[in-house]
């Protein structure tokens, strides 16, 4: 018997039916022509109610508005492989679908119409849910072993008074950790207060630290408190430690090592009853060697080290977080998006994120603003993930090219600037066509021109 041929009395039908995938075949006037009976589970529609209708009729799917992966097979004669979309059952309820489909073609090779094939992602989206339920403390989720061990740790750490070191790159989350050990510590209830050390000069730093009184210098006129008084009975959380000019540290060792503190123009030392978490992203036993940090001050740091891997290290956890910054861009911006498409989620999954969870929230951030829909698609994406067949060769708007490097909020400003010139300068069009709000429109557009 050829492999290709089937007994006489086993009908094609009846094997399709057996397929666990909804699998439908269309003609060229988009009227179905077959459902086997996966479809029909998955949908709540019946073969029969289903037959002579109009695909998009039966199936009310997002993908059906101008996305329908059947156009490709009737219009172009290829086939579509991995897209994403939802299907609206007869009872309301979305469900989750993987899809594929190709041309239908007779004998002769002519093309008759189109075959498609989708499956239930319900249960994947359910798992995925489920893992993230499992491995989550604070707002910190993660399905990484070495993370996994760490937020094990992580609520007796916050239990103690010991100061905490949090090693790791630029946007790896070292603030969510700190917010997380103040949240699960006895000081809950008082001040949790952050200051950048790598954000001021060194001058500036100490009176942001210890504060001032009066006549301190020339304009000193009344007593200011420091970041130290404000966190009382809190948490102090000191951002790129490694920064911290050396006159300063020695300075701050005699507050980690004596509890006190003593104001710039003061006299007497004060109490500095404060939990200290510090955080770099440089390597300061390096610094130590070459002298650029004190080695007193990084063993008083160093009581409790915790290191944050990259993001690039702990992959299993983009799908994780791509769920939990659309959830919490929805509650932002007042949006339904409900998932990515899986080019999207492969693409994301493939890029190494040299900015960490930070650039992955920016780029949710950006494709909420192009997404009308339910799910993100790759032409939503920041131009320089898009792959290279969906890549502008030509500017959004304007003269000249846009570089694949420019910052989000550049590629923010351009994607208000092409839907302001659509709408003929219609601030209130463009922000409905961004799903975004009138006054967010307002402020992209000045935030770029104050640059």
């Amino acid at each position: 018997m050829s492999p290709n041929s089937l007994p006489q009395d086993i009908p094609l039908e009846s094997v399709l039916d057996s397929v666990p995938e909804g699998i439908f075949t269309v003609d060229l006037d988009w009227n179905i022509t077959f459902f086997n009976q996966a479809a029909a589970e998955i949908t709540g529609v019946s073969a029969k109610e289903a037959v002579g209708q109009k695909c998009w009729e039966v199936l009310a799917s997002n993908v059906c508005d101008g996305e329908c992966p059947l156009t490709p097979c009737l219009k172009e004669e290829r086939s579509v492989v991995g897209k994403s979309g939802f299907v609206l059952r007869a009872d309301g309820e979305k469900i989750p679908i993987g899809i594929s489909s190709s041309p239908l073609r007779d004998k002769s090779g002519k093309i008759v119409g189109g075959v498609e094939s989708f499956r239930d992602l319900s249960p994947i989206h359910q798992l995925m849910q489920k893992v993230e339920e499992r491995y989550s403390v604070e707002d910190i989720r993660t399905n990484n072993a070495h993370m996994i061990r760490t937020l094990q740790i992580l609520p007796p750490i916050a239990q103690s008074t010991s100061t905490v070191l949090l090693l790791g790159e630029s946007g790896t989350g070292k603030e969510l950790f700190a917010r997380a050990i103040h949240n699960l510590s006895l000081r809950k209830d008082k001040p949790f207060i952050a200051v950048n050390c790598g954000a001021l000069p060194g001058n500036l730093l100490e009176s942001e630290l210890f504060g001032y009184k009066a006549g301190a210098f020339t304009d000193a006129k009344k007593d200011k408190p420091g970041r130290i008084e404000l966190a009382l009975g809190g948490t102090l959380f000191l951002d790129e430690i490694g920064d911290m000019p050396m006159p300063l540290q020695v300075k701050l060792l005699r507050v980690l090592q004596e509890k006190v503190y003593e104001p710039l123009g003061g006299i007497e030392p004060l109490d500095a009853d404060v939990r200290f978490v510090a955080a770099t992203n440089r390597n300061l036993e390096e610094m130590v060697e070459k002298g650029e940090f004190r080695q007193d001050l990084y063993f008083r740091l160093n009581v409790v080290r915790m290191d944050i891997p990259a993001l690039r290290e702990r992959t299993e956890d983009i799908p994780l977080l791509i769920n939990h910054f659309i959830r919490m861009q929805n509650n932002l911006k007042g949006k339904s998006i409900r998932t990515v498409s899986e080019n999207v989620n492969q693409i994301l999954l493939s890029y190494d994120f040299p900015g960490n969870v930070r650039e992955l929230e920016n780029i949710i951030e950006y494709a909420f603003i192009l997404c009308p829909g339910e799910m993100i698609e790759t032409r939503h994406l920041p131009e320089h993930l898009k792959p290279k067949e969906e890549k502008l060769s030509e500017p959004v708007c304007g003269p000249g090219r846009v570089s694949l490097k420019a910052g989000m909020a550049g590629q923010k400003h351009l994607v208000v600037l092409a839907a302001l010139e659509k709408h003929k300068g219609n601030k209130s069009a463009a922000a409905r066509e961004l799903g975004i709000s009138r006054d967010t429109v307002r402020r992209i557009l000045k935030r770029s021109a104050a640059k």
